[in-house]
């Protein structure tokens, strides 16, 4: 026979055992490790890189085909064929500041992330592109936060789309929307 007063302890034990949330419950999304979150922007840079090179007229350009993977992170094969159709698109327009102006000479871009977070086999990755293009003796530079989804599958990661976050934003390494 328990006695009234280990009850109560036992009870309050209980009770605070119930309220305390335990460490295998998370709240919010569990933000990624720097290492991954590095993987993944190395990946999602490769696509935009390749975009801004492609404003670049080039003669003798090398024209690879769009990496299956990245740093070992797999490009779904929808978002391989809309990356190649984009750079298509981009190589084929004359692309220049200004109507009839010079040409664009050079273009860099690069990918600051701002963060990373897991949702069940889902990572979000936002980041802000620096992009920088040069022509004749002048240059524009862009700032676009964007968004990249990931899915995870056990140990494999895979980049399955992009977005513009800026409703606003017309990056110039983004092709033309259908609508115009």
């Amino acid at each position: 026979m328990v006695r009234p007063w280990p009850r109560v302890g036992l009870a309050v034990a209980l009770a605070a055992c119930l309220l305390t949330p335990s460490s295998a419950v998370r709240r919010g999304s569990p933000a990624v490790d720097d290492y991954v979150t590095r993987q993944l922007t190395v990946a999602a840079n490769t696509l935009l890189e390749r975009r801004s090179q492609a404003l670049v007229p080039k003669r003798d350009r090398d024209r690879r085909a769009m990496p299956a993977e990245v740093l070992g992170v797999r490009i779904s094969p929808r978002l391989m064929r809309s990356q190649e159709r984009a750079v298509r698109e981009l190589e084929t327009h004359n692309r220049a500041p200004v109507e009839g102006g010079p040409a664009y000479t050079g273009a860099r871009t690069r990918l600051d992330p701002s963060r990373a977070v897991r949702t069940g086999d889902r990572i979000t990755l936002e980041a802000v592109e620096h992009t920088e293009v040069r022509y004749g003796g002048g240059k524009v530079t862009q700032a676009v936060r964007r968004r990249f989804e990931f899915q995870t599958r056990g140990e494999q990661i895979t980049l399955v789309a992009e977005r513009v976050l800026d409703p606003d934003a017309h990056p110039v390494n983004d092709p033309a929307p259908a609508d115009r």
